[in-house]
């Protein structure tokens, strides 16, 4: 594996800047350094490493070392153009390398929608580099799976993602209007200045096309090992994608401690509509943990 860093890192609201080539892609990365425990989170579609601001600044003056990469095809990372470039083999890859470009050791996971679904993949695949996994919005993939008709409506728009050319048609049309209406993301415009780059707007959609593919719809519930690890689910009320019951029903694949934070009144980005309350669940959590 290969690993390649542009120094000196440049600061930015207090946070190191670097690129890191690793897994075959170059990854813009915020690390806010220190020899604190090292946190690890991971953006959903459609961020980048930004959207977790509010809570590198409460996890750093907690005195952690946060890290913040943007993921592959989002933000200022790599966008490769082929749909095998974001399977699962590869996230998952990413998330690896980093923890060893950086050395951070074990550290404690963080994801948020589809970062919240690679961070259970890697806790399946690599438990060993892990303190604790904290998954927000989108619990295990079996409980996912099995969260019933209200969750397969609420994902009606991953079958439209599926189609190259048509889903990024139907994003961009009238300036962005079913993006804005239908994600209602609280810094929309903030999107928007990504997506207007074409390679920005399919990099991301790939990640479906490689993660959750139409037939995949069909394919038989998976059987995968419990995850043992200190595990912290977190779900907001007013989520716009993903039921309770995919979070809750996480708790039977978890042999680990499990702990489940409802957050009332906030939206699918909790970590932006109700920091205070994200940052005081996630503190309390790791605060509460040992090794």
């Amino acid at each position: 594996m290969s690993v390649s860093r542009t120094l000196p890192w440049q600061p930015e609201q207090g946070a190191g800047l670097t690129k890191i080539k690793v897994n075959g892609v170059t990854l813009h990365v915020r690390d806010s350094g220190g020899d604190g425990t090292p946190v690890l989170m991971l953006h959903g579609w459609p961020d980048t490493g930004d959207v977790w601001r509010h809570q590198v600044d409460a996890l750093s003056a907690a005195g952690y070392r946060v890290v913040t990469p943007d993921l592959r095809g989002f933000g200022e990372s790599d966008k490769p153009a082929e749909v095998d470039a974001y399977g699962r083999a590869q996230m998952v890859g990413d998330v690896l390398g980093l923890i060893d470009a950086l050395d951070l050791g074990r550290v404690h996971l963080v994801g948020h929608d589809w970062g919240s679904a690679i961070a259970w993949m890697v806790a399946l695949n690599a438990p060993q580099k892990l303190r604790s996994l904290t998954a927000m919005s989108t619990g295990h993939p079996v409980a996912f799976r099995r969260a019933g008709i209200a969750q397969k409506e609420k994902s009606w728009y991953i079958l439209l993602f599926q189609f190259t050319g048509i889903a990024e048609e139907w994003i961009r049309q009238n300036d962005f209007e079913n993006l804005r209406t239908v994600t209602r993301h609280p810094e929309i415009d903030e999107v928007i200045g990504r997506f207007t780059d074409p390679a920005a707007l399919t990099g991301s959609l790939n990640l479906y096309r490689a993660m959750t593919p139409p037939e995949s719809n069909i394919a038989p519930v998976p059987t995968l090992p419990p995850i043992d690890l200190p595990t912290l689910g977190m779900w907001s009320t007013h989520d716009i994608a993903l039921v309770e019951a995919g979070m809750t029903g996480s708790a039977a694949h978890v042999r680990g401690p499990w702990r489940y934070e409802r957050v009332e009144g906030a939206g699918h980005w909790l970590q932006l509509d109700a920091p205070d309350r994200v940052n005081a669940a996630l503190l309390d959590f790791l605060r509460g943990l040992t090794g």
